[in-house]
């Protein structure tokens, strides 16, 4: 083969590799699109507070065969046991919600209800933070809305609705029952924890 046939092979093998790596360049954002959860788009990693935080695994939140909401956990990397999870600096849970049948009321008294399973029933120690906490339900919940739940070792409970910070909670011992609501030995439901802990 002379010098023109090599360069011409060169000259097609380059391109065929260059196709290729476009190829791939294009196809890897779908791979990394995030993970769909009954009709919630879930985002790969939250940037909150100035931290960011990987999806660690959702799961749904369903009673009497309804989806009330889907519920997502975002770490700073993944894990899959909840001591694990109270150990980490931070960690968020997001609750979006995907069923009109979702009342205020209704969200307050499961939330209560969680705070009484998470602590065995002793919510007095923390009683202070839950009732600041649950003003975070007192304005109408829609379908759609989004409660985005912060929990760090170092500032607390920061609690989002639909983006916006409405209130910062500073208790470790509220930070962990608030965790243990859908991480705990008697979660909100348990194929949700299994899920939200991406087993």
């Amino acid at each position: 083969m002379d010098l023109a046939a090599n360069a011409h092979l060169i000259e097609v093998i380059m391109k065929f590799v260059s196709r290729i790596a476009l190829a791939a360049a294009l196809l890897l954002p779908l791979s990394l699109q995030a993970k769909e959860v009954s009709g919630v788009q879930l985002e790969d990693s939250v940037r909150l507070n100035e931290q960011t935080l990987v999806f660690n695994g959702a799961g749904v939140r369903s009673k009497f065969f309804i989806d009330l909401y889907v519920g997502s956990l975002y770490l700073p990397q993944t894990l899959d046991n909840t001591a694990a999870v109270l150990s980490a600096d931070s960690a968020a849970v997001r609750l979006n919600i995907t069923s009109g049948m979702i009342t205020a009321e209704k969200m307050a008294d499961a939330i209560n209800e969680g705070f009484d399973d998470a602590t065995d029933g002793n919510t007095a120690p923390i009683q202070n933070q839950i009732d600041q906490f649950m003003g975070l339900f007192s304005d109408e919940i829609v379908e759609g809305d989004q409660f985005t739940l912060l929990a760090s070792k170092d500032l607390g409970v920061t609690a989002f609705k639909n983006g916006t910070a409405q209130a910062t909670i500073t208790s470790e011992p509220f930070r962990q029952a608030l965790l243990k609501i859908w991480l705990g030995d008697e979660p909100a439901q348990k194929s949700l924890k299994k899920a939200m802990l991406g087993k």
